[in-house]
């Protein structure tokens, strides 16, 4: 251990039915470890907050085992390099990866996601815009939803992370956004700020009566975040030929046992609509292309920086229901302390 650096960490110390809430996590301080041949030490300086990290504080089958008990909480974090004996990364380089929520975390480079070399534009983007969250919003759309100009694209949780770029990457591309989301307030930020056509306030509309007004020839593109009966109320509305990224499901707390509601076979059929579950780890591989036109859309000013930061470590343990609650406006992170 390193003695002369505090590792401030966010340990899970129970486990969650569900939406982990503050009382799952502990807040503690520690050395920070000492790194061998090969490793590097990471100075962390933003953790992400993501919907993933629900399911992996719950013990139930997922592309990922759940944390432990005890253990750092898992999450995606930028950081500067502090020290290193590893041949492929020096001091001064600003790399994210799944650190965890810790303020000094070790690492080989297997869970490097990047080298963050966009040094004209903030490092947090790294977890949003330039992150999983814009790469999620460029494959999902581009490719799950292959919109076309003139499309109507609607898109759930539209002042999020993943749907605020959602929405412009789809205005670049020529299509026509319908934004869905859950305050007077974002709906505001939609349409004024994110280039949304029109906004949905779900808590003040009838969602199916305002999307049969937004999308009079019907809906040709539903970029699905939630699920739920907002995503009911849209395959009422699909356009033939629909086609629908399953993004996430926020709006279902609980998996067990399995929600059931609408069902939506007939409606697919009628539509001769496609809908398509979508994982963003599937395209590892074409990650540099996505961000590198993200950031040239970011430099042009097409694409805005859209952010909700939280300060310190003490704000971490009730971080993951803020988010599921829908309080935060657009990619939510917290500042290390």
């Amino acid at each position: 251990m390193n003695a002369t650096l505090t590792n401030r960490r966010v340990l899970l110390t129970s486990r969650p039915k569900g939406v982990p809430e503050a009382d799952h996590f502990t807040v503690d301080e520690a050395p920070a470890p000492e790194i061998a041949d090969g490793e590097f030490l990471v100075k962390t300086e933003y953790w992400s907050v993501d919907p993933a990290m629900r399911g992996w504080a719950n013990d139930a089958p997922n592309y990922l085992p759940p944390v432990e008990i005890c253990a750092v909480m898992r999450s995606f974090a930028v950081g500067t390099i502090v020290a290193s004996r590893h041949p492929d990364y020096a001091e001064g380089d600003v790399v994210s990866g799944m650190f965890g929520w810790q303020r000094y975390a070790v690492s080989d480079g297997g869970n490097v996601d990047r080298k963050v070399e966009e040094d004209d534009l903030p490092p947090s983007l790294a977890l949003g815009a330039l992150g999983l969250n814009g790469v999620t919003a460029y494959f999902g759309l581009i490719d799950g939803c292959a919109p076309v100009a003139g499309d109507t694209v609607v898109v759930s949780t539209a002042a999020g992370a993943v749907g605020s770029a959602v929405g412009q990457i789809a205005q670049i591309l020529g299509c026509r956004t319908v934004g869905i989301t859950g305050s007077a307030e974002k709906a505001a930020l939609c349409t004024q700020s994110l280039g949304y056509d029109v906004a949905i306030n779900y808590r003040d509309e009838d969602v199916s009566q305002a999307l049969k007004a937004a999308c009079p020839d019907g809906v040709n593109c539903y970029f699905d975040n939630t699920c739920g009966p907002i995503s009911d109320a849209v395959m009422t509305q699909l356009a033939i030929g629909a086609r629908i990224t399953v993004c996430g499901t926020v709006a279902l707390t609980d998996w067990d046992p399995i929600p059931v509601g609408p069902r939506v076979h007939r409606q697919l059929m009628v539509a001769r609509a496609r809908m398509q579950g979508f994982l963003i780890l599937d395209y590892k591989a074409r990650f540099p292309e996505a961000i590198e036109q993200l950031a040239t859309w970011v430099r042009e000013g097409k694409l805005a920086r859209n952010e909700h930061i939280l300060e310190g470590a003490d704000t971490a343990p009730g971080a993951i229901k803020m988010l599921y609650e829908g309080k935060n406006t657009g990619k939510l992170l917290i500042r290390v302390d």
